[in-house]
């Protein structure tokens, strides 16, 4: 099923948790790590895209996505590729190895994020399609080397720039989506760990700001922050 998302939110409307500079480098490009035969393959291969996201039901912070593209299968070590599954199958630190190992092997990915002010305006879903496609847009290629963008679930955004199909626990059954769901993992928790230091009694550097019982008493004791999704928290 395809989601049309507001033309008016082709960018964040708020930034609350500096999303712009995480996901950025000097001279504003996106945070990719690419070879460079991916940018200049001069047989014109096409590659195919995972797409995962993290967050879409917690309580506070963005949601995150990731676009990735695997590289040769020979350039994966060994002690990296039984690991690219889904991230949630995964510990915290064995999810860091593979990202690590997948940063280093010659993966290209990008992120994208939808902020807190964007879900509460326009639902979590549509805000998650925004989400994917700012990460597609963040590749550092040519969108016409590529051939096919594999979602996990059951939504498709609109405006993606090559044929897409949508997967059911695509995190555990197609290899880029895994890399992508552990890669929008491990980058979210880092964010949720770093604003858990400005607002340490939420504990979002265990939580990552989902609705635990020790952050949902957190909420009573202490209110909301502006890191709170107030669409979420509606009679609890």
């Amino acid at each position: 099923m395809s989601v049309p998302t507001p033309e008016a939110l082709g960018h964040h409307a708020d930034d609350p948790l500096g999303l712009e500079a995480v996901f950025s480098q000097s001279g504003g490009t996106a945070p990719v790590h690419a070879a460079s035969s991916y940018q200049t393959e001069p047989s014109r291969r096409k590659f195919q895209v995972g797409i995962d996201e993290v967050g879409r039901g917690c309580l506070a912070g963005p949601v995150v996505c990731c676009a990735f593209i695997l590289p040769d299968e020979d350039d994966i070590p060994d002690d990296i590729r039984p690991w690219i599954r889904d991230s949630k199958k995964l510990t915290p630190r064995r999810r860091a190895m593979v990202a690590r190992g997948l940063e280093e092997c010659g993966a290209v990915y990008a992120y994208g994020a939808a902020s807190v002010a964007e879900i509460d305006e326009i639902n979590i879903l549509r805000a998650t399609m925004c989400a994917m496609l700012r990460a597609v847009d963040h590749l550092p290629i040519n969108p016409d080397l590529i051939s096919t963008i594999l979602i996990d679930g059951e939504f498709i955004p609109v405006g993606l720039p090559a044929e897409a199909r949508a997967i059911v626990e695509g995190d555990s059954a197609v290899p880029e989506i895994s890399a992508a769901s552990i890669m929008a993992k491990v980058k979210r928790d880092e964010l949720m760990a770093a604003l858990g230091g400005r607002y340490p009694v939420y504990a979002w550097e265990r939580n990552a700001g989902y609705g635990t019982p020790a952050h949902l008493a957190a909420i009573r004791s202490s209110g909301l922050t502006p890191h709170h999704r107030r669409s979420f928290i509606k009679g609890r």
